[in-house]
């Protein structure tokens, strides 16, 4: 028995030290995301209270023209309306009558179809009835009498924001599976195996912030996009890490179709699909030494980069149904209950080589296409859209400039962010290769979205299309942590009050119907 006597104060034992248990880590992202929330739709209302916003179109679009003054409605409606503006509307105009007129197009289907798939769980709280209750299902998706479109704007809006959370806890998993959490004791460089423990949650609370703003929050598709490309990670990463063949390859089916319903709300994540190519480039030779392991997952492979394309192969098959075969109308499913036209005669695009209404309505609508957008007015957006250009460019060229210059590897090496530690801790030398093509791979599809926006996009969407694109929270999670007091911390640090200012500035302009979105 010991000797120590328990220290007494006051004739009764001292009181023990309590230990609180630490905060969840899932705990701590969603007052994060509940915190920058508030503070973004703070900015809108202000926004929406000060005045009228500078285009009133939207306002018109989603209270409808009878609410010409809105003054006298009350905020939550005004706010709402504020936050469908610019590609807003058309996303609710589709949701509501489907796709009539030929520019619609542009904007995936993904994010219509959602909302209609909320629209009847909004009805169950009496949302809707009263904007439609004269109006049969076939009858109201044809109807643009200016009736107004409350019920799919707040749809819309609550899509994206919980597409938004979701994502954020996805990409949180998917960090995890990548840098597992490991015993940094027995690391000799506990600086390092630290910061991949805060990587995952550091990476995801970037994510919250993303300059991409209040386009996170208004019924936009971008949260959605991130949504279901950081899912298409995950199963990828899935697989990468499964000791079962069969389940590797289910788990690569299941990444191609969460990348194919990424494609399907914004065209830009078909860039997904190059994990898939760059896979079988690294499979092809393996086939003659292990055929029962190599054709299965070449199958898969396959498959799987058909489910990514065909996020953008059906709608585009959709539209060459609806315009270019003789006797079909323009516009809705079946008809789309009264609002289509007939054409008289296919579209000239229907003639192409590979008829895209999407290519021809981005070049004919919105001047899009290589080079296009190279003109002097157009200079401050190109300034504008710079910095997140640069964190791409950077983040990804660190990924990929050891592979393409084999000289370069030692001192890239310690800003690779899977480097030969992390791959130790991984379950095998097979699992550790197929990560670390994964995190290259898509370091690759971000620099090609930096060449395309600067090439070809409106450049200044960069800001809000980067945002399904996990590899630059990484990459930038990993400065935050690792770089101390050195002058790469302070970069990383800027870059977090670059994110915070810009979403800020952002939402008032956005809410004020303001330039650029």
């Amino acid at each position: 028995m010991s000797g120590r006597i328990k220290p007494r104060l006051g004739g009764q034992d001292a009181p023990q030290p309590t230990t609180s248990r630490p905060k969840s880590p899932y705990w701590t992202l969603i007052t994060a995301f509940a915190g920058w929330k508030l503070f973004l739709f703070i900015i809108a209302a202000g926004s929406t209270i000060i005045g009228d916003a500078y285009d009133t179109s939207g306002g018109l679009v989603v209270l409808g023209h009878e609410n010409r003054n809105q003054h006298h409605l009350h905020l939550g409606k005004r706010l709402i309306a504020r936050l469908t503006s610019w590609d807003a509307i058309y996303f609710v105009s589709v949701a509501r009558r489907d796709y009539r007129f030929e520019q619609e197009w542009a904007f995936g289907s993904g994010l219509p179809l959602a909302i209609r798939a909320v629209l009847p769980f909004l009805a169950l709280f009496g949302v809707g009835i009263t904007d439609h209750h004269h109006h049969g299902v076939g009858e109201r998706l044809g109807d643009d009498d200016g009736a107004g479109r409350v019920p799919e704007a707040l749809a819309g809006v609550l899509v994206a924001n919980a597409a938004h959370l979701l994502s954020v806890l996805v990409l949180y998993r998917l960090s995890q599976l990548i840098w597992p959490p490991a015993d940094v004791r027995g690391d000799r460089d506990r600086t390092k195996s630290k910061s991949k423990l805060l990587l995952p949650l550091v990476a995801a609370l970037l994510h919250i912030i993303s300059p991409a703003g209040v386009f996170l929050s208004a019924p936009y598709a971008e949260s959605s996009c991130s949504l279901f490309s950081f899912a298409g990670y995950l199963f990828y990463a899935h697989s990468c890490l499964s000791s079962s063949a069969a389940d590797a390859n289910a788990y690569i089916l299941l990444s191609g179709l969460a990348f194919g319903i990424a494609t399907l709300f914004r065209s830009n994540a078909i860039l997904n699909g190059i994990p898939f190519a760059w896979e079988v480039f690294e499979t092809l030779p393996r086939l003659f030494r292990r055929p029962a392991v190599a054709i299965p997952r070449l199958l898969a492979l396959g498959v799987g980069g058909v489910l990514v394309a065909l996020g953008s192969i059906v709608p585009q098959a959709v539209a060459y149904q609806r315009f270019c075969l003789s006797g079909t109308p323009s516009g809705g499913v079946g008809g789309g209950g009264g609002g289509d036209l007939l054409l008289p005669r296919p579209p000239a695009w229907c003639q192409g080589l590979l008829p895209s209404i999407y290519t021809f309505v981005q070049q004919h609508y919105w001047n899009t296409g290589f080079l296009r957008y190279w003109t002097v007015p157009n200079i401050p957006l190109f300034l504008l859209a710079a910095p997140m250009l640069a964190i791409l460019a950077k983040s990804g060229a660190e990924q990929l400039l050891p592979l393409l210059s084999p000289a370069s590897a030692a001192p890239a090496g310690d800003r690779q962010l899977l480097n030969a530690a992390d791959q130790k801790r991984l379950p095998d030398p097979e699992a550790a290769r197929r990560l670390s093509t994964l995190v290259r791979s898509a370091a690759a599809a971000q620099v090609l979205l930096a060449m395309l926006a600067v090439s070809t996009y409106h450049v200044q969407i960069i800001t809000r299309i980067s945002s399904g694109y996990p590899l630059w929270y990484w990459w930038l999670a990993d400065h935050l942590i690792t770089d101390g007091g050195e002058s790469g911390s302070k970069s990383g640090s800027r870059v977090v009050v670059f994110m915070v200012l810009y979403a800020s500035i952002q939402g008032v302009l956005f809410t004020s119907f303001l330039p650029p979105a």
